[in-house]
């Protein structure tokens, strides 16, 4: 193995600094809602949109630190691929709930 393969291989990995600074910030995103549900801090929607919007912020940190996508040539397939299984993923989740909403709007007497 010459040391230009073992070095590619290496960056495509990440460092041990990047995988730490992935994994504070993951347990920061994480400790967040976990204070502002016990201590009360927000109620209602506006406590379920800032848990949706940290968990939508970590799910960005992970992929990035932990799952190494990003838009450099190098890794073009594997985030296209992972942009395509988003997409497919929330066809089926928007479609399965506009098909429950569908049926039980029909279901429901209408006076």
């Amino acid at each position: 193995m010459s040391a230009h393969t073992h070095e590619v291989k290496h960056e495509a990995h990440g460092s041990l600094k990047s995988y730490i600074v992935g994994f504070i910030l993951s347990i920061i995103l994480t400790v967040i809602p976990y204070f502002l549900v016990v201590n009360h801090v927000l109620t209602g929607n506006s406590l379920i949109f800032t848990i949706m919007g940290i968990g939508v912020l970590q799910l960005l940190i992970q992929v990035i630190f932990f799952l190494h996508l990003s838009l450099a040539p190098e890794s073009r397939s594997t985030t296209l691929s992972f942009i395509f299984t988003v997409v497919i993923v929330l066809i089926l989740v928007v479609g399965s709930l506009w098909i429950m909403w569908n049926l039980n709007y029909n279901m429901m007497e209408h006076s």
